[in-house]
């Protein structure tokens, strides 16, 4: 369900289901939440295998659950979102076909958000009487904003590439994903790491200055500038 491969600083994370749209079970989550922890990569690319990126929670295994096992699906996905988020790696997710309901929220936790020309965005979960609970009730609105979110929430509808780049969902509309991927991890992997962790930082404003500046500091003793002198 879930296969890895390394090409220098690039992992690709493949979640392998394409008769399924890559659709997650609680299995599969489990799995995706070791795979995540285990990358120290500076690039990890999050990708579906076949037509689809991933069409969110496999609803035949959520059908089987109960109100308990339903909450402990919901702190799993959760769980790997916030992974995505928090590991030092870069995420970057190459969106190619159909993302629905949770795959839209992994993409969300992702770093960067690429789109193929055929790709397409929906969360559908109010068409089931759902939501997606995989963290995207908080992170779908600091992406896109308020507006945005209630009207794809609420409506479920589907919206293609040039839409979900115009409302800020994705960054880009690109043929290959793979390549911008091995474009920035060509870059130096301490500031990488160093960019993520400042720009994912939720502290105050003066404390957020503290940190930039030490992480400036430590990253300017380190580099090689000997040439600009």
């Amino acid at each position: 369900m879930i296969t890895t491969s390394i090409d220098g600083s690039v992992a690709t994370v493949t979640l392998d289901r394409p008769r399924k749209r890559n659709a997650l079970s609680p299995a599969a989550l489990a799995d995706l939440e070791a795979t995540v922890a285990d990358f120290d990569t500076p690039v990890v690319h999050l990708r579906g295998a076949g037509p689809a990126f991933c069409a969110g929670a496999d609803l035949g295994a959520v059908a089987d659950l109960d109100g308990e096992a339903a909450h402990e699906f919901a702190r799993s996905g959760q769980r790997v979102a916030n992974a995505i988020e928090s590991t030092e790696s870069v995420f970057v997710a190459g969106i190619d076909g159909a993302a629905r309901g949770g795959g839209v929220e992994l993409a969300l936790a992702c770093d960067i958000r690429l789109a193929t020309p055929d790709a397409t965005f929906a969360e559908t979960g109010v068409r089931l009487g759902l939501f997606g609970a995989w963290g995207g009730t908080h992170r779908l609105p600091e992406v896109v904003g308020a507006g945005n979110a209630l009207d794809l929430a609420l409506s479920g509808r589907t919206i293609d590439a040039e839409e979900a780049l115009r409302m800020g969902l994705i960054s880009r509309v690109v043929e290959d994903p793979a390549e911008v991927a091995a474009t920035i991890a060509g870059h130096d992997s301490d500031a990488l790491a160093a960019l993520k962790e400042r720009m994912r930082d939720d502290a105050p404003p003066e404390e957020q200055d503290r940190r930039e500046a030490d992480t400036f500091a430590g990253l300017v003793e380190r580099a090689d500038l000997t040439e600009y002198r």
